[in-house]
């Protein structure tokens, strides 16, 4: 079970890192294939974009795959696209390279979590998910800066490399230690592709996928003008706030696995008591982000909580989406990378607006919230349509 779960989340790590490295390497790409930085940032835009609108089709058009032969056939799908992109002769060919390696992510990810949950027993679902999710924190904490510093010493192709390694080894473990022996999907039946997506029509299924954009949209809001608000309002330097970011890595592996544990014993409780703890957070961090010592242990928690959300609202949506997981998870995924452009707007428009670096941190709060009172309200339908208080990951919620 260790080693099958290690290989799962070894693959969310590699698309995680995917998506995200080739921000920190705009200007070489840039500089080599002879564009604008700008036209080189359309690169993320295409990837985001293929995981947001394509991810969710491809997962209803494979849902009747075995698993393993699905999540093999995937990140065979990922490590093509990054060998494309190895040997990209120019702009456009390393475009429709990272378009068709965004084609897997969605559905890799989402079958990850769903695997995760299945090879569980029902009470430690959250902190196997949390074993998966861990894979986009370490891309965050340690893929994309790695990935960084190998390709503006080596250039940008060798990190593509690097992945495609990494790509790999984790066809194998998953060839070598997945069970071949899980549920296998049923043959479609008539109607059955329209039965799927009719699970996306359940009201509480729709209300956690807007509150996972919210959520998401939060953290977003602060994390991606954190290094600026570090230099700008803590005073750091440049070398000080390398430092940091590893302290913020450490939090949210931290805040991960407290997130899975806090979703095993209920899923609500689970969500509901990180959602709280995001906006008192963001808050104490705006309120102590002037004093440097208060400033780095804000970040600290920012990063702990921040990222406990991750498998507390992908075991949310594995609890009300019994009759599709996969899917509901695929789009759940494509409500994250929409979180992440909603956060990243919310925070240019405020300090667009002249308000100043600082004051992403009160509008990430406030976003917070309004997720945490559509959590409340989620829950309390759920009362309402059901006679158990209690519900566990893994049991219907509806």
């Amino acid at each position: 079970m260790p080693i099958v779960l290690f290989a799962l989340m070894l693959g969310v790590f590699c698309v995680g890192t995917a998506e995200i490295v080739i921000s920190g390497l705009l200007p070489v790409v840039a500089t080599d294939l002879a564009v604008t930085v700008p036209d080189a940032g359309l690169l993320v835009t295409g990837y985001a974009l293929g995981v947001t609108i394509v991810g969710p089709f491809v997962t209803l058009l494979t849902t009747r795959l075995p698993r393993k032969t699905l999540v093999l056939l995937l990140m065979g799908v990922f490590a093509l696209g990054n060998v494309a992109a190895v040997f990209a002769p120019d702009y456009d060919t390393l475009m429709a390279a990272r378009i068709l390696t965004s084609l897997s992510h969605g559905t890799f990810v989402a079958v990850a979590f769903n695997l995760a949950a299945m090879l569980s027993p029902a009470d430690k679902q959250g902190s196997a998910m949390a074993k998966i999710a861990l894979g986009f924190n370490l891309a965050n904490a340690l893929g994309a800066p790695l990935g960084t510093f190998v390709g503006q010493h080596l250039g940008w192709r060798a990190t593509f490399l690097a992945i495609v390694v990494i790509a790999g080894l984790t066809v194998a473990l998953i060839a070598l230690f997945v069970p071949s022996t899980l549920p296998r999907p049923e043959r479609p039946e008539k109607g059955a592709l329209r039965s799927e997506v009719k699970v996306l029509t359940q009201r509480n299924l729709q209300l956690a996928v807007v509150i996972t954009v919210l959520a998401q949209g939060a953290v977003f809001t602060a994390s991606t003008y954190v290094v600026p608000l570090l230099m700008d309002v803590s005073g750091f330097s440049a070398g000080t706030v390398a430092a940091l970011l590893v302290v913020f890595g450490v939090g949210a592996v931290l805040g991960n696995f407290a997130g899975g544990k806090l979703a095993d014993g209920h899923v609500m409780r689970g969500v509901t008591t990180v959602l709280v703890a995001n906006v008192v957070v963001l808050l104490l961090f705006w309120a102590t982000s002037t004093v440097p010592v208060l400033s780095a242990v804000g970040l600290f928690l920012f990063g702990a909580v921040g990222f406990s959300i991750i498998p507390s609202l992908q075991a949310r949506i594995q609890s009300v989406a019994d009759a599709a997981p996969t899917l509901a998870l695929s789009v759940n995924v494509s409500a994250f990378n929409l979180g992440n452009g909603l956060g990243a707007w919310l925070g240019g428009a405020v300090i667009d607006r002249g308000f100043g670096v600082r004051s992403v941190l009160p509008a990430a709060a406030g976003l917070a919230a309004v997720s945490l009172l559509l959590t409340l309200l989620s829950w309390r339908m759920d009362r309402s349509t059901t006679p158990a208080e209690k519900v566990k990951v893994g049991s219907t919620e509806d």
